[in-house]
């Protein structure tokens, strides 16, 4: 195995202490001109196996524990903190519904939510402020964060379950289940 040029261990460096997942221009930013895909499959061809290796979520690139070592370190984590059903829900709501607004989460729950509901999703890193939807009172929008992804191990939003494949789970209530069946075989009988 030949030692990596000196821009390959650049690109290392850089992502080695950057606080945070980094896209294709940020890193040739600090590393300079160079093949910047080139020097990330050799990064990753070399941590191929080892305790870390370098992952890609979306469009950015950060070293990331081998998942079967990542228990070694559990006993030296904080206990995570348990999200409440609605928070939950809220979640489940801004992944498949985002950029959505405090009123439009509340619709599609049917009951009214509590600021500290997002404020938690917020504090975990998981939703963000998306800016504000152009209507009268212009109101704050939520959506999800790169942390969100990472957390569940999605490289985007696209990657979500879909009904069938949650049905398909049994993650869905059934009480919804027959719910969704007797308004189907409603709208058959109407047609």
């Amino acid at each position: 195995m030949n030692p990596p040029d000196d821009f390959v261990r650049a690109i290392e460096a850089v992502l080695f202490a950057a606080e945070a997942p980094m896209t294709i221009d940020q890193l040739r930013a600090h590393a300079g001109e160079g093949d910047v895909r080139a020097a990330l499959a050799e990064i990753e061809a070399d941590y191929a196996g080892r305790g870390i290796g370098l992952v890609r979520r979306g469009d950015r690139w950060h070293f990331e524990t081998a998942p079967d070592m990542a228990h070694l370190l559990r006993r030296d984590r904080e206990e995570p903190r348990r999200l409440s059903r609605a928070a939950i829900e809220t979640l489940a709501i801004i992944a498949y519904h985002e950029p959505v607004t405090r009123a439009e989460i509340e619709a599609i729950r049917g009951v009214q939510i509590s600021k500290g509901t997002i404020d938690v999703l917020m504090e975990a890193g998981w939703a963000r402020p998306a800016g504000r939807r152009e209507v009268p009172g212009r109101p704050l929008t939520y959506a999800t964060t790169p942390e969100f992804l990472a957390h569940f191990g999605l490289a985007s939003r696209r990657d979500l379950p879909g009904i069938e494949d949650l049905r398909a789970a049994g993650l869905l209530d059934p009480v919804d289940l027959a719910f969704d069946q007797h308004e189907v075989a409603n709208g058959e009988e109407e047609a």
